[in-house]
C-alpha cells in the first residue's frame, strides 16, 4: 500500500485548490484499506479522483483513496452482470462496455471520477442516470467491519441522491458496483443534441456524440481547473414552473413524472447575468455558466465565496436556491456549504 505523510493534494482535486493532508493512503484491496482505516482512527476523508471535491481549507484530514481494480462478468443471456471495483476510472469503463457490447451507459461517457464514487451522486447525463443500470452495490460497513451487499432498491436512488450520500454518509465505503447491462443496443436519444441523420445508430456513435458535446461545453480541468457542473439542476413545483415559463417562454425545462419540472441551472445563472463573471482569480465559465473555474489556483474559500454570489443572485432573480453538486471538505472532513460561509 502506498502511503505518504504529509501529502499535498493540489494535483488530486480538479479544482486545483491548494491543500495538504497529514496522511495519505492508497490501499489496493480491502485488507490494505482496513489497515489504513485503523491508522486514521476514524478521522479521514475518502477521495476518488477528486473531480467532485472542494477542499475549503488548506488543511484536510487524512486521505484514503481506494485503488481497488478489476472487473468480472456473469452472463444472463440477453443481459450481463458486470461487477467493477471501486477504483476503476468511470470513462474507461464506458469505453470498455461499448467495445465489448455491454449497453446502457454510453450516454454517461466522459463523466470524470471513479466507479466507486458514481453511485454516491447517482451520476447522470443526456437522458440516463446510473440508477438505470445498477444491480447491486458492495458496501464495506465501518461499524461491522464487513462487506454488505445492497440491492438496487436499498440504494434509495433519486436525482443526484442516494443512501450513500445521506443515511450511510461516512459510515462505509463502496468496494464494488454491479451493473446489469443489455447485450442489445437501444439508443436513448431524447436529450437535445443527440440527433442523428443516419439510421442504425450504434452505441459508439452515441458515445462519441456525447464526448463531443461535453468537450464543447465543459472545459478540460487540466487546462482550466473546475469540478464540472458545480450546481444541481433545480426541480420546481408546477405552480412555480408555470409562473416562470410565462415570463421566460424559451426557458429550458424537463417535465418529471410527478408534476415537477427540472430546470437548467446554467441557464438560470446566465440569465442572472453571471456568465463570464470573475472574482479575485476565480470565475463563472464564459461558455457554460454551470461551471466555476479556479483560474489562478486560489484557495477553496474563494470558490465558496463565488458560489455564494451565484446562489444569491439566482435566488434574487428567480426565487430558486441552487444546491451545490460538489462535496465540501474542511479540516475536519465532509461538511456543508452553509458551514463554510
Amino acid at each position: 500500500m502506498q502511503s505518504f505523510q504529509p501529502f499535498t493534494l493540489s494535483e488530486h482535486n480538479t479544482l486545483g485548490v491548494p491543500a495538504s493532508c497529514p496522511q495519505y493512503f492508497e490501499p489496493a484491496n480491502l485488507e490494505e484499506f482496513k489497515l489504513a482505516y485503523a491508522a486514521c482512527q476514524g478521522n479521514f476523508y475518502l477521495l476518488g479522483e477528486g473531480s467532485n471535491t472542494l477542499f475549503v481549507d488548506t488543511d484536510t484530514p487524512a486521505i484514503i483513496r481506494p485503488r481497488f481494480l478489476g472487473k468480472s462478468t456473469r452472463d444472463l443471456g440477453d443481459y450481463v452482470l458486470l461487477t467493477v471495483s471501486c477504483g476503476e476510472n468511470w470513462h474507461q469503463l464506458v469505453t470498455y462496455c461499448v467495445a465489448n457490447g455491454y449497453y446502457g451507459i454510453e450516454n454517461l461517457a466522459l463523466i470524470p471520477g471513479s466507479v466507486g464514487a458514481a453511485p454516491v451522486q447517482n451520476i447522470g447525463a443526456y437522458g440516463v442516470e446510473l440508477s438505470d443500470v445498477v444491480h447491486a452495490v458492495s458496501w464495506f460497513d465501518f461499524a461491522q467491519q464487513k462487506v454488505i451487499e445492497l440491492e438496487h432498491s436499498d440504494c434509495q436512488f433519486s436525482y443526484r441522491e442516494s443512501i450513500f450520500k445521506n443515511t450511510l454518509q461516512s459510515k462505509g465505503v463502496i468496494t464494488q458496483v454491479t451493473f446489469k447491462l443489455s447485450k442489445t443496443f437501444t439508443a436513448k436519444l431524447s436529450y437535445n443534441g443527440l440527433n442523428f441523420e443516419q439510421d442504425n445508430v450504434t452505441a459508439a456513435d452515441v458515445m462519441q456524440r456525447v464526448i463531443e458535446i461535453r468537450e464543447s461545453k465543459l472545459p478540460d480541468p487540466s487546462k482550466l481547473p473546475n469540478a464540472g457542473s458545480f450546481f444541481k439542476n433545480p426541480i420546481v413545483e408546477q405552480a412555480q414552473y408555470q409562473a416562470l415559463i410565462a415570463k421566460y417562454p424559451h426557458m429550458p425545462s424537463y417535465k418529471m413524472n410527478d408534476n415537477t419540472y427540472k430546470l437548467a441551472a446554467g441557464w438560470l445563472i446566465e440569465k442572472a447575468g453571471l456568465k463570464g463573471f470573475r472574482l479575485d482569480g476565480v470565475g463563472v465559465h464564459e461558455k457554460q455558466a454551470l461551471v466555476l473555474i479556479n483560474y489562478d489556483g486560489m484557495a477553496g474559500n474563494k470558490i465558496v465565496e463565488l458560489a455564494t454570489i451565484v446562489m444569491n443572485k439566482v435566488d434574487d432573480s428567480f426565487n430558486i436556491l441552487l444546491e451545490p453538486e460538489v462535496r465540501f471538505v474542511n479540516h475536519l472532513g465532509l461538511t456543508s456549504m452553509s458551514e463554510c460561509q
